[in-house]
Parts: structure tokens; sequence; C-alpha cells
């Protein structure tokens, strides 16, 4: 812990932890929609899927086809979400007050995702992060990805940050799988994205927290393991 009481370095996933980025996916899935003849998915609809990544998307967007036909659109869904970044969505409420605490105190910040490197790294800029952001690890950085641990064990030894002086933040639990293998304190960021029949309160995540604001708040972190 920092001597303000956050954890040395706070790890956080990406899609639906820091960013919504689901209006992002809604716009990338109705140009694929508009492209077969289909009308725009709601939402709704699309939104408890965004952060399982762009076969779950794709999915709940195009549910009468079959695996090898959503997985051929894989690239052009990626190719097409590339256009969109950070085009509809932003920051989730209370998420640049909170980075700005973590940093403030004197404590780093990082992001393990799923997403490909490259377009997470694209991300940056565009949110202002590029020079604040002190690790940054995709989906296909490693042989391994979420819910292993090699990614935040990673990002971590990066820095030369012991895990369980680290906290890891997460809507999904992929993520708190991880964490829990890697030895890191966990968050529940219960104002991600999941599906109406995840309950977090099953994943056995350190702590669960309804707001970024709650964790400006150093007391709401869980303490090093």
């Amino acid at each position: 812990m920092s001597a303000t009481g956050f954890p040395a370095l706070v790890l956080f996933d990406l899609d639906g932890t820091l960013l919504d980025s689901a209006p992002d996916f809604v716009a990338t899935i109705d140009v694929l929609r508009a492209q077969r003849g289909e009308a725009p998915i709601a939402a709704d609809q699309l939104r408890p899927h965004v952060s399982r990544g762009a076969r779950a998307m794709l999915a709940a967007a195009f549910p009468r086809l079959d695996q090898a036909a959503r997985e051929a659109l894989v690239p052009p869904f990626l190719a097409i979400y590339r256009e969109q970044l950070a085009r509809h969505g932003a920051p989730f409420e209370g998420v640049e007050a909170l980075l700005a605490a973590i940093e403030g105190s004197g404590s780093r910040w990082g992001i393990v995702t799923n997403k490909p490197e490259a377009l997470a790294r694209a991300l940056l800029p565009l949110l202002g992060w590029q020079a604040r952001c002190a690790v940054l690890v995709g989906g296909d950085t490693l042989a391994l990805r979420k819910p292993d641990p090699l990614p935040l064990l990673h990002a971590a030894q990066a820095l030369g940050v012991a895990p369980g002086d680290c906290a890891y933040v997460g809507d999904d639990e992929r993520d708190i799988i991880a964490a829990r293998a890697a030895g890191m304190p966990s968050v529940v960021a219960l104002w991600g994205y999941r599906p109406e029949h995840d309950d977090p309160a099953t994943w056995q995540g350190d702590a669960l927290v309804a707001s970024a604001h709650a964790l400006i708040d150093p007391a709401a972190w869980p303490r090093p393991r």
C-alpha cells in the first residue's frame, strides 16, 4: 500500500470497468448488421456481452448464424471497431477522478485487458491516458490471457511490484479468477457489464464496489494479501 492507503499498483480491466465502450460496440455491430440487411441492434441486447469479447457480442447480434459464420465476422468486426474507437463511448462516471486520486497518492495504475493490445493502445491517446497508464497488457500480448493469471503477473513484474501489493479491478468473473490465481486482491466493478444470470457475489472477489467514485476512498480497497 502507498502511504495514503491506495495499493502501490492498481490494475484495471478496460471495457466495462474503466471505459463504457458499449456504445462503440453497438455502432460496430450496426454496421455489420446493415451490411447483412438487418436492423440496428438494441443497446440493451448487446451491452451485457461486451466484457466477454468480440465472439460473445457476435453471438448475441447474430444468433441465427453458426459458429463458423460468426468466426468469419471477427476480422471485419475488429476493423470496423477500430474506426469507432472512443467515438461514442467514454470513461465511466467517476473513473477520471479515481485515476487522479491514485496518481495523487503516489501509486500507479495500468490496464490488463483481453482486448487486442493494438486496439487498447490506440485508445489511450484518444482518452488522454497514454502518458498516465504505467503498463498495458492486451489479450494477445502473451501466450495466455485472462482468466489465466499470467497477464496480471506480467504487469506487476514489469513495474517491480509484488502481486500482493497490487489490486485488480474488473467487471467479469474471469477478472476475479485471474486476480485470485495471481495472489492479487480483487475488486468487483458492479457498474460494469454482465448477463442477468451472473451473480457477482459468488465470484469470491475481495471487495464489491458499486461505483468508481467509491474507490476514491482508500478504505474501500481490500488489504494486501
